[in-house]
């Protein structure tokens, strides 16, 4: 063997640029050590925010979010209090630059970095997504904000016309860059104009935006369109609002997580409101139910997460993406909703059959598809204790929440 040819020496040398103290890069770390791999270097993204991130030859950089990061979140966002909405806009540009300039240092000192930074780009702006989704193929909700010629949406009147020009009565305003239901409404309009929006939004008496715990509606147009007035200079997507299948009476869809091409884990997500995500009152549904009902309809769960991976070819820089998949009232057609880079923060969850990753969690399972058995890749070990959510845990003490870029 030759000299610096050792075992020790053909390891990969790994970097995580993500929140060292926070769960994402603890359960990239766990999935590493259950694979007889080495630990990975952490670099927060404060420091990559600031130029102070450095690289080294012969090292792969795994790119991870920087929502649980508050220090990282007021510098992107350029707000004090984490709960509010505003600032996705300044968090977009500030971040889409920073993993440009992560990405040339990366190349100039002869490391590696694992994705694509040009289709993050495109991953964290709802209007694109939508745009490649739908040039792709792939079945997605209806949008007149879809793609890069879309036109702007510069508030309520936009929205208004928009909708009416569409024939939309039903759809969901979304912030262009936003994640974890932030700044979401589901918006509704009739006949003779009257308007109701299902949000978590909590809109103070100064006018400011809070994310909160408790999903809400607004019923009167002057407030609504206040909270979209203020929401449109950080941009706006808007989609119609598809009537999903439902699980004990509540809505439901799933979250797919496809690494490398082939889906690997899926939860199903229910709610009595129109969001589904756990943090604002979702709950964990029946997979194996839900498998089910599609066959019951005369689907195929193939069939179902064929659309995940074909969703997830559209972003093929990308090694692991969190597809949102919507099943249609029946359990016969399926959309999606959108792709998420960070979208796979499902604590407990373990491959689905027949995937390759059973017994693996997703970080596991992305540990093993990028190294392989070669490193004594081992089924990560069962958690301890149960962990039942998988969006941002309710704080003690408050009924706001945080802006994050978990898209659970």
């Amino acid at each position: 063997m030759a000299v610096g040819d050792s075992p020790a020496s053909r390891r990969p040398r790994l970097v995580v640029v993500g929140d060292p103290a926070g769960r994402r890069v603890a359960f990239f770390q766990d999935a590493l050590r259950a694979a007889g791999l080495p630990g990975a270097r952490a670099v927060s993204w404060p420091d990559v925010l600031g130029g102070r991130a450095r690289f080294a030859a012969g090292e792969t950089v795994r790119l991870d979010s920087p929502g649980e990061d508050p220090e990282a979140d007021r510098l992107l966002r350029g707000v004090d209090d984490p709960a509010r909405v505003e600032g996705t806009g300044r968090w977009y540009e500030g971040f889409t630059a920073a993993v440009a300039g992560l990405a040339r240092s990366v190349a100039e000192a002869g490391s590696v970095l694992v994705d694509d930074p040009a289709e993050l780009a495109v991953l964290f702006d709802k209007r694109l997504g939508h745009g490649r989704l739908r040039t792709a193929g792939v079945p997605v909700p209806e949008s007149p904000t879809s793609g890069p010629d879309a036109p702007a949406v510069r508030g309520w009147a936009d929205v208004r016309a928009l909708t009416a020009e569409s024939g939309m009565r039903r759809v969901f305003v979304k912030l262009a860059h936003g994640s974890s239901a932030s700044g979401v409404l589901a918006l509704e309009t009739n006949g003779a104009g009257r308007v109701q929006a299902t949000t978590s939004v909590e809109r103070a008496a100064d006018g400011r935006l809070f994310n909160s715990l408790r999903v809400r509606r607004y019923t009167s147009e002057r407030e609504v369109a206040a909270i979209v007035d203020a929401l449109a200079p950080d941009g706006l997507h808007v989609e119609r609002w598809l009537p999903k299948a439902t699980q004990d009476g509540r809505a439901a869809d799933l979250r797919v997580v496809v690494i490398d091409g082939r889906a690997t884990h899926a939860v199903l997500r229910t709610s009595r409101s129109p969001m589904t995500n756990l943090h604002l009152g979702g709950s964990r549904g029946d997979l194996d139910a839900a498998r089910a009902a599609i066959a019951a309809a005369g689907g195929r769960w193939a069939d179902a997460l064929g659309v995940c991976e074909r969703a997830a070819a559209a972003f093929p820089g990308t090694r692991c993406v969190g597809v949102d998949l919507l099943p249609a009232s029946g359990w016969r057609r399926f959309a999606v909703g959108e792709v998420n880079a960070f979208g796979d923060l499902l604590p407990g969850l373990t491959g689905l059959p027949g995937s390759g990753a059973e017994g693996l969690d997703t970080y596991g399972a992305q540990v093993a598809a990028q190294f392989g058995s070669g490193h004594g890749a081992a089924r990560t070990r069962d958690t301890t204790r149960a962990i039942r959510t998988t969006g941002i845990a309710r704080p003690t003490g408050t009924t706001r929440t945080t802006t994050g870029t978990s898209t659970t």
